[in-house]
C-alpha cells in the first residue's frame, strides 16, 4: 500500500473522470442558474411586463441566494422590453446576416441599440461589452442632467441591466471552462471582466448614482467567478476514480483527490496563468478552492472511528503526501509557497491522530511478533527440521521478527522524522519484552524436548537467530546490552545444551592424568584432542561467529580442566629436577592445546598464558623470582586466588611453609586486572 501512496504514475488504475475544463475529461452538468438564464432568455415576449429594477438588482446582490432559489421570469419579461416599440421595417433583427451587422459604426458614431446589442450577445459577440458600457454611462448621463423622466429612466436602466446579465453570464461561462477555450476568446473574456473590475473601482471612488437610478455597481463579477471555481473545485474532486482492488474507499478518495489537484494545479500553472491578469490571483482562486475542500472533507473523516489503515492513511496525506508531493512538488512549489495554504487539519487534530497511530502500530507490532514466536515455537515442539541456508541452520523467526518491526518504524518515519522518533523508543520496550519471551520459550524447548530427532539442529538454529538480531539491535539502538542480555542468556543455553555431550565424554579421559600420576600426560591428552576433533562436526551448521566461539568454550574447558587436574594435591615433588621435569610436560601439553584449538578456529587468545605461566611458577627455585611471576601471572587471571596458588605450590615439596606464606602475600597486592580479563580461576573449585 505504501508504494500506492503517490500521485503520479499509479499502477492498475483507469483514467480519472475529469472536468469540462481540463482536457480528456467528460462533459460535465452546466449549474442550474445557467440553464434558467437560458431559457427565461428562449422565453422573452412582447407582451411581458417590466418588473421593477430594484427586484433585479436585489437578485443580482444577493447571489448565494439565488443560486439555491428557482430565479423568477423576471429576465424573460426583462428582456420583452427589446420589442417594445420596434419598427416593423427596416430595423435590424438578431437574425441579421454578420457581414450587415459587421458594418454597422462603432464608438465613433451611433451607439448601437438595445436590440443590436443583445443580438450581438446572444451570437456570443463580447465586443458589445464596450458599446454597453459606453450605454451605461450614457443613462448615468442623462439622468445627471435631469432631462428625462423617471419613468424613461426606469425602463432604459432595465434595458441596460437585462444587457449585463446576459454579458455576465457569457464571460463566466467562457471562464468556469477556460481550458476548453481558445486562448483568444479567454482573453477577450479576460478583458471584459477586468474592465468591469476597474468600473467597479471607479464607481465605488466617485460615489453614488444619481438618485433616480438604482445603484448597480459594484457588480462583484470577479468574486462570481472566484465563486465559480470553488464550485468547479468541489464537482472535480467529489468524483471518484477506479483504483486498482486492495485500496479502502477512504484511500481510492484521497488518492484521487491528490493526483486531481496536482495535476489541475499544474494545468493552471501552465496554461492559464499566462492568460489571466496578475490581479485575478489565478493560480491561489483554483489552490485555495481545492484546498479548502480537501480540508473539509479530512476533517469531516477525522471526525469518525477510523480503522487502522485510515487513520495512517490520513496522517500520511496531511504530513507527508500533501506538503511533499503537491505543495512543495518541482512544478507547483514556486506558485503554491507564497499562497501558504496551510495544514489540511489543526495541530491539535494531528497530534490525536498521531498518539493513535503509534498506539495502534505498537499494538499490532506486539501482536505480529507473538504469533510469529508461536509458531516456531510450534515447529520445534513438532520436531519440525529447521531450513538449511549455506549450510548453516536456518530459522526465519529473525527475520520476521526483524521485518515487523522495521516495516512499522518505516511507516512512522514516512510521516514524520519525529513520529518515526517515537515510534522507535516504543519499539525498542517491546522488542525488549520478545526477546524476554523467545529466551523463556528457547528454554522451555531445551528442558521438554531432548528425545526429539532435530533437537539439536533447532537449538543451533536459534543460537544462529542471534547473529541476526544483535546485528539489527547494534545497528538500529548502538549501545543495547540490556536488550541483548537474553540473547546472551539465550545462545549460553544453546552452547551448553550442544557441549553437554562432548564434556561427559571427556571427563573420564581428564581422570587419567591422576591415576597415572601424570607419567603418561601427552598420551592422554592426544587422546582427549582426538576426541574433540571427532566430534567438532556436530557443530559446523552454525554460523562461523558462533562456531568460533563455540571452540572457544572447548578450550576454555580444556585449560580449566588441565588446571583442575593439576591443582589435586596428589603430586609432591621434592626435588628441582622433577619440578623442571614436570613443568617441560605442562608446557609441552599446553602447547599441543593451544596449538589444536587455534588451528580449530578458537579465538582465545587471553587462554594462551593461563598453562605455561604456571609452569613457569613451577619451574621456578628461588621464592622471590617466583613472587614475580606470581604477581605478573595474577594481572593476567584477576581470579586466581591464594587457594589455586596454594594449590600449585603444594606441587613443590621442598618450599618451606613461611616461603610458601611470603609467596601467597603477593597476592595481597591489588596490582589492577588485565584489559583482556575473562573469568578462569573463578570456574576452578580448590580445596
Amino acid at each position: 500500500m505504501l508504494k500506492m501512496m503517490t500521485f503520479q504514475g499509479l499502477a492498475g488504475q483507469r483514467p480519472m473522470p475529469g472536468a469540462p475544463d481540463f482536457p480528456g475529461s467528460p462533459q460535465k452538468l452546466r449549474s442550474t442558474s445557467e440553464v434558467e438564464s437560458e431559457a427565461s432568455m428562449s422565453e422573452t415576449s412582447s407582451e411581458d411586463l417590466v418588473p421593477p429594477l430594484e427586484a433585479e438588482v436585489a437578485q443580482e446582490r444577493d447571489e448565494e441566494d439565488a443560486s439555491k432559489k428557482k430565479k423568477p421570469k423576471g429576465l424573460a419579461s426583462m428582456f420583452s422590453i427589446f420589442t417594445k416599440g420596434k419598427k416593423k421595417k427596416g430595423q435590424p433583427s438578431s437574425a441579421e446576416p454578420e457581414d450587415k451587422r459587421e458594418s454597422r459604426p462603432g464608438l465613433g458614431g451611433p451607439l448601437p441599440t438595445v436590440e443590436e446589442l443583445k443580438a450581438d450577445l446572444d451570437c456570443g459577440r463580447l465586443e458589445a461589452a464596450e458599446p454597453l458600457m459606453a450605454l451605461e454611462r450614457e443613462l448615468q448621463a442623462m439622468a445627471a442632467a435631469g432631462g428625462a423622466s423617471e419613468e424613461e429612466l426606469v425602463q432604459r436602466q432595465s434595458k441596460v441591466e437585462a444587457l449585463y446579465v446576459l454579458l455576465r453570464n457569457q464571460v463566466l461561462s467562457l471562464l468556469r471552462r477556460p481550458l476548453e477555450v481558445p486562448p483568444e476568446r479567454l482573453r477577450q473574456a479576460l478583458a471584459v471582466l477586468a474592465e468591469q473590475e476597474r468600473e467597479d473601482r471607479r464607481a465605488l471612488a466617485t460615489g453614488s448614482e444619481p438618485s433616480i437610478l438604482v445603484a448597480t455597481r459594484p457588480r462583484h463579477w470577479l468574486q462570481r467567478w472566484r465563486q465559480g471555481v470553488a464550485q468547479e473545485a468541489e464537482e472535480r474532486l467529489s468524483q471518484l476514480a477506479t483504483y486498482a482492488d486492495g485500496l479502502s474507499e477512504a484511500e481510492r478518495k484521497f488518492l484521487y483527490m491528490g493526483r486531481t489537484m496536482k495535476e489541475d494545479l499544474e494545468a493552471v500553472v501552465e496554461r492559464l496563468k499566462p492568460l489571466f491578469p496578475a490581479e485575478f490571483g489565478v493560480v491561489a482562486a483554483y489552490a485555495e478552492s481545492y484546498h479548502r475542500y480537501i480540508a473539509a472533507q479530512l476533517a469531516a473523516l477525522a471526525q469518525f472511528e477510523l480503522c487502522d489503515r485510515d487513520t495512517y492513511m490520513l496522517l500520511l496525506w496531511v504530513q507527508k503526501l500533501y506538503p511533499n508531493d503537491i505543495i512543495n512538488s518541482p512544478k507547483l512549489a514556486g506558485e503554491l509557497q507564497e499562497i501558504k495554504l496551510g495544514s489540511l487539519l489543526p495541530p491539535k487534530q494531528i497530534r490525536l491522530l498521531e498518539a493513535t497511530f503509534l498506539s495502534n502500530e505498537v499494538a499490532s507490532v506486539k501482536e505480529l511478533m507473538a504469533r510469529a514466536l508461536e509458531l516456531e515455537s510450534q515447529h520445534w515442539v513438532q520436531d519440525v527440521a529447521p531450513q538449511r541456508l549455506n549450510g548453516h541452520c536456518h530459522s526465519e523467526l529473525a527475520i520476521d521478527i526483524i521485518q515487523i518491526i522495521s516495516q512499522s518504524q518505516a511507516k512512522a518515519e514516512k510521516i514524520t522524522p519525529d513520529l518515526g522518533t517515537q515510534m522507535k523508543h516504543m519499539l525498542l520496550v517491546e522488542l525488549a519484552a520478545f526477546l524476554r519471551s523467545y529466551q523463556r520459550a528457547f528454554d522451555e524447548f531445551l528442558e521438554r524436548c531432548k528425545q526429539l530427532t532435530n533437537y539439536r539442529a533447532n537449538v543451533m538454529a536459534n543460537i544462529n537467530n542471534c547473529l541476526s538480531f544483535r546485528t539489527f539491535v547494534e545497528q538500529k539502538w548502538q549501545t543495547s546490552q540490556d536488550l541483548l542480555a537474553p540473547l546472551g542468556e539465550l545462545k549460553s543455553r544453546g552452547f551448553d545444551t550442544l557441549l553437554q555431550s562432548l564434556f561427559w565424554d571427556l571427563k573420564p579421559l581428564f581422570k587419567k592424568f591422576t591415576q597415572t600420576r601424570w607419567a603418561a600426560s601427552a598420551q592422554t591428552l592426544e587422546e582427549i584432542v582426538s576426541t574433540v576433533e571427532k566430534r567438532l562436526p556436530e557443530f559446523w551448521e552454525l554460523q562461523d561467529c558462533f562456531r568460533e566461539e563455540l571452540m572457544e568454550l572447548v578450550h576454555l574447558h580444556l585449560v580449566k580442566e588441565y588446571i583442575v587436574r593439576l591443582s589435586k594435591r596428589r603430586l609432591v615433588l621434592k626435588t628441582a629436577e622433577q619440578q623442571q621435569q614436570l613443568a617441560r610436560q605442562v608446557l609441552a601439553n599446553a602447547n599441543l592445546i593451544q596449538h589444536f584449538c587455534t588451528q580449530s578456529g578458537s579465538p582465545a587468545t587471553w587462554l594462551h598464558q593461563a598453562l605455561p605461566k604456571l609452569a613457569e611458577i613451577i619451574r621456578l627455585q628461588d621464592p622471590s623470582a617466583i613472587k614475580i611471576e606470581v604477581a605478573t601471572y595474577a594481572t593476567w587471571y584477576p581470579d586466581f586466588s591464594k587457594g589455586h596458588l596454594s594449590a600449585i605450590l603444594a606441587i613443590k615439596g621442598n618450599l618451606s611453609s613461611s616461603e610458601v606464606k611470603s609467596i601467597r602475600s603477593i597476592l595481597d597486592v591489588n596490582t589492577g586486572p588485565h584489559e583482556s580479563f575473562k573469568s578462569l580461576f573463578s570456574l576452578i573449585k580448590v580445596g
